[in-house]
């Protein structure tokens, strides 16, 4: 597809800075791949010196995926496409000794942190989980801040913030003592030795000479420090975002980063996309008056060739049971009217929980389905487990790993042994691992525990050898049968099928492991250390997402649903306490809720539905709804009310039946 004019012009501005405001549906990731193939093709950049950074791993696995199919091979070589974190951590690697880390440092995810978190502040919290993940929030929030520990403490307020900050101080030691990272860590340390060193700054500024940065309106404070200290005084850079889809604030986000660059980089030019390529004009036109009521530093107002399309439908139900058999039901007709496939439907809910009943509704129709946000594969246990044997076998001073396993499966080795073995190893200041040598240790211990770390620990040390020296796919191979996990799983489990189910988890890691380590036409071959870097960071529940997803109805969040469209959504909840939640109506924040209805709206292509309850179950009560204020505040001649007991009209219900009878004789003529 050509270009329009504004896309054209977001490509071919090279020197210097530029914001592209992105709307909806207006082809931003079309603009950053045809400039990625200007830079190089036009420009004379060399891939190398290219970067582009998004939010996750499916938008950079589709950036990549794009480019390789746009330009030849050769031309991009060593072009990154990554996302921040990925980026962070690359960085991290290189820059190992200035920052004084150990190699092979671990990175902790969230049940890790959790784990640590939990015993570290057991005096205090007594492990109530609540106060232990507010104390995880609030650590997050000082890092995207780029406040560190003493910075925190010093400027506490209350009891609470001093608390906090000394816990925090109290984490960041016992990461520093395992070598560990957290997520957060992956921008806050790259991003702090930028502002912090000259050199390495000016050594990362000539590796990427040119930067794209994909949702710019989702960075925190540490994310946009990071893009300011890597783009520098040069300031080639263009960023693209949209500040009416800005719906990440809970994590951190700051869409006023927008704001922010125009002042930082004042010859900043600045370039709106808003012809929108998805939805029809009736869709669109919802869009556009519901965010008009969102105060704007940057006026955008999408339009669209598309035709207007048809009303945008407001269906009333009695309960939340009601309202799952409506939208089964109109999707039943709907499919049967307009002969489509079960995967042009969305249900777009703000809650989780709300899935639930839709689930049960489409199961017992047997209509397929997929939910998104969903346990990820890297939560599951067994996968956990596993990729603790990995990361111990390539780090043996990965103590977080090496404490998930060493009685997984039962080796007789228990929490006083473990409590010894840990006050030696903070004694000595070295690695668990590396304490379970130690004879002052295995003097204090006796009979099968003793025998039990001993022959672990030997074996580990055989298994790192073949590693390093021979076959490391044999070394995995000789991991996973010397463990007999399967064993353990069909021990611990609550049926044998279940077990089989996670034995089948396991072997689907195992291929990929050693996929990655032989590598193939498009993939050099990685080392262990690197398959299990890159696993630790990849969500790889995303290798699945698209299996089998053109004939399912999709099920999320309407956060998850952001980059994603569907030819008929169907926005369930609409009523106040769910969309706007209840907790952004105490806290005011109606501005983020309506950004989220308009991310909503804008997934539809064709037609748009919305529902709402006019009771619904509350903590074990019904409580009565109202209608939700985002209905209200649409052009009200765009909509048509579905009322309970309200007749359908006349030339309707023709029109509906005429269809239906057409669609039957050509399924009979079949």
């Amino acid at each position: 597809m050509r270009l329009n004019p504004e896309q054209d012009s977001a490509v071919k501005y090279v020197n210097g800075p530029c914001l592209v405001l992105a709307g909806a549906g207006s082809g931003k990731t079309r603009v950053i791949i045809n400039k990625i193939t200007h830079l190089i093709e036009q420009h004379g950049y060399s891939a190398k010196h290219i970067a582009a950074v998004t939010f996750t791993n499916k938008a950079a696995k589709e950036m990549r995926e794009r480019i390789a199919s746009s330009m030849d091979k050769s031309k991009i070589k060593g072009l990154r496409i990554s996302t921040f974190h990925t980026l962070g951590l690359d960085v991290i690697k290189k820059e190992i000794k200035t920052l004084g880390f150990k190699q092979n440092f671990s990175l902790f995810d969230d049940q890790d942190c959790f784990s640590l978190l939990k015993e570290l502040t057991e005096p205090e919290l007594k492990e109530d989980k609540e106060s232990i993940y507010q104390l995880i929030n609030r650590i997050s929030s000082w890092k995207n801040d780029l406040i560190l520990p003493k910075q925190a403490m010093a400027e506490a307020t209350d009891s609470e913030n001093a608390l906090y900050s000394e816990l925090y101080m109290r984490y960041q030691n016992q990461l520093r003592a395992y070598n560990a990272l957290d997520f957060d860590d992956l921008i806050l340390i790259p991003t702090l030795l930028f502002k912090n060193n000259d050199e390495v700054r000016a050594r990362w500024q000539d590796k990427i000479r040119y930067l794209l940065v994909d949702e710019y309106q989702d960075t925190n404070t540490s994310q946009y420090e990071l893009v300011k200290s890597l783009v520098g005084k040069r300031a080639h850079f263009t960023v693209v975002g949209d500040d009416d889809q800005s719906i990440y604030s809970w994590r951190g986000a700051r869409p006023q980063n927008l704001v922010l660059l125009s002042k930082d980089f004042p010859n900043l030019n600045l370039i709106k996309l808003e012809q929108n390529y998805r939805s029809v004009g009736c869709v669109l036109h919802a869009a556009n008056v519901l965010i008009d009521k969102n105060p704007h530093v940057f006026d955008k107002k999408l339009k669209t060739n598309m035709e207007y399309g048809e009303p945008i439908r407001i269906i009333q139900t009695k309960n939340e049971d009601n309202e799952a058999e409506r939208v089964i039901a109109e999707i039943i007709g709907h499919r049967f009217t307009n002969k489509t496939n079960y995967g042009d439907y969305a249900i777009l809910y703000r809650g989780n929980h709300q899935a639930r009943i839709f689930e049960k509704m489409l199961t017992s129709n047997r209509i397929p389905y997929k939910i998104s946000g969903g346990t990820s594969f890297f939560s599951r246990a067994e996968i956990k487990d596993i990729m603790a044997y990995l990361r111990l076998l390539v780090n043996q001073d990965d103590d977080n790993a090496f404490l998930r396993i060493i009685n997984t499966p039962r080796r007789q080795i228990g929490p006083a042994t473990l409590e010894k073995l840990g006050l030696l190893s903070n004694d000595r200041h070295c690695s668990l691992f590396e304490a379970a040598f130690d004879n002052a240790f295995l003097g204090m211990i006796n009979g099968p525990s003793k025998s039990a770390i001993q022959y672990f620990t030997r074996w580990f040390v055989e298994l790192s050898d073949q590693v390093l020296r021979s076959d490391p796919k044999e070394a995995v191979k000789d991991l996973m049968k010397g463990i007999h996990y399967e064993d353990w799983l069909f021990e611990t489990s609550s049926s044998p099928k279940a077990a089989e189910m996670r034995m089948k988890n396991v072997s689907e890691l195992y291929s990929w492991v050693t996929q990655m380590l032989d590598g193939d036409d498009e993939h050099e071959p990685l080392t262990l250390a690197e398959v299990v870097s890159k696993l630790t960071l990849r969500d790889m529940m995303e290798r699945n997402e698209e299996e089998e997803a053109n004939n399912q109805v999709q099920l999320m969040t309407m956060h998850a649903s952001k980059g994603l469209e569907y030819p008929y959504v169907f926005m369930v909840g609409m009523e106040e306490g769910l969309l706007p939640h209840q907790s952004s109506i105490d806290e005011d924040n109606i501005e983020e809720e309506r950004r989220l209805a308009y991310v909503g709206i804008t997934r539809a292509q064709q037609r748009l539905f919305l529902t709402y309850a006019k009771e619904r179950r509350q903590y074990g009560e019904t409580i009565m709804t109202e209608p939700s204020r985002f209905i209200e505040e649409l052009d009200q001649k765009d909509l048509r009310w579905e009322k309970l007991g309200q007749v359908v009209p006349e030339a309707v219900r023709k029109e509906k039946n005429k269809a239906n009878i057409a669609n039957l004789r050509a399924l009979l003529k079949k």
